[in-house]
């Protein structure tokens, strides 16, 4: 990848920008590449499960695209937008093909003093975890380290927590893509869109038929900051915009239904399930800070479910992500119907999922 984004930097003849602006806990580097020069910021993050490969690969061909391409359609994103992307957020986890980062909770305690006496958190994972071995180099969950106040400092009262709980940016991976947000944050005022691709941990079919999800949408990961549910985030309420997030779906939702003309898989999308509520994940925290927020989960790809159709699922995610890019540099996404997002088919998780026995067989 580092090889890759250097080539990407060298051809932009200055288009695309690349610095490393973090390391991991072993001290990899975590680059940043930047192409654009306009007013509107979008954020894109990928790989902080180490191992959902398919998010890098449509990341690096679209700074490519982005870098190169001479026709109007780029040139109009690189002129409106400043695209931001940290293609590989978690690479000792991708070193070790594993979801989670390589750190021991003892590490943490010895960064942050205070946690001595604390319960190590209920994402931290030791032993066989998630179809993953921990046993010897533990390790954390990485997309529940965020906290929706971006000053916060962990509290051992605060621990171990819970999936529906805030996290506590105590791994080094973490804190840089809060230090990046809070970066473009001072330099544009506002991060304007945030976009996280992931992998599905299974694969589902799509309602009423036996064809299976090829990508699943969201904008949806806390509850109402105004709402009862949503009360102990109620000081963020002027900055949520739920709606703006609805609209930037529909607009990748879009792009693929338009793509499934020329390959049906791609207009396989469905709607990941909105029952959730993860002020702990990247997608919540930036989302409860004023951004709109999209989550693309391509179907299961990870070394438990085989390595099927990467070509397929990387397309996918370009073509979602041109989507909104073209939309944002268009000036269209405002126009888009939020209640077309609550119309995108439901993920149907009771439906049959794809075993490791069917991907072997088909």
């Amino acid at each position: 990848m580092l090889f890759e984004l250097d080539r990407i930097e060298q051809v932009s003849e200055g288009k695309v920008s690349v610095e490393s602006v973090g390391q991991s806990n072993q001290g990899r580097d975590i680059p940043l590449a930047r192409v654009g020069t306009g007013p509107k910021v979008v954020f894109i993050t990928a790989e902080i499960h180490g191992n959902e490969k398919t998010g890098p690969d449509a990341v690096l061909d679209m700074l490519n695209y982005l870098g190169t391409s001479p026709s109007p359609a780029a040139q109009r994103v690189r002129d409106q937008l400043t695209v931001a992307a940290l293609p590989k957020i978690n690479p000792d986890g991708a070193s070790l093909d594993r979801r989670g980062n390589d750190m021991r909770w003892e590490e943490a305690q010895a960064r942050f003093p205070q946690l001595a006496a604390a319960e190590p958190p209920w994402n931290y994972m030791t032993g066989q975890r998630q179809g993953d071995d921990y046993s010897q180099r533990p390790g954390f969950d990485v997309n529940r380290d965020y906290n929706p106040n971006l000053d916060y400092r962990p509290r051992p009262n605060d621990f171990p927590g819970s999936s529906d709980r805030p996290g506590w940016f105590i791994t080094p991976e973490t804190q840089t893509v809060r230090d990046v947000y809070r970066g473009l944050q001072a330099e544009f005022g506002n991060v304007d869109t945030y976009i996280d691709l992931h992998h599905q941990g299974a694969c589902y079919t799509v309602p009423d038929t036996d064809r299976f999800v090829t990508m699943s949408l969201s904008g949806k990961f806390v509850a109402d900051p105004s709402s009862p549910e949503g009360s102990q985030f109620a000081d963020h309420a002027d900055t949520y915009r739920p709606e703006y997030s609805k609209q930037l779906n529909v607009a990748a939702y879009n792009a693929l239904q338009e793509a499934s003309e020329r390959n049906p898989a791609f207009g396989d999308i469905t709607l990941y399930p909105q029952d959730i509520n993860l002020p702990g994940t990247g997608l919540g925290t930036f989302q409860l800070n004023g951004s709109g927020a999209v989550l693309f989960e391509v179907r299961g790809q990870t070394q438990t479910l085989g390595e099927q159709d990467r070509e397929l699922l990387t397309e996918t995610v370009y073509i979602g992500l041109d989507g909104i890019l073209s939309g944002l540099a268009a000036g269209e996404i405002e126009n888009l119907d939020p209640a077309a997002y609550d119309q995108i088919p439901p993920t149907d998780r009771g439906d049959r999922t794809l075993s490791k026995l069917d991907v072997i067989e088909n």
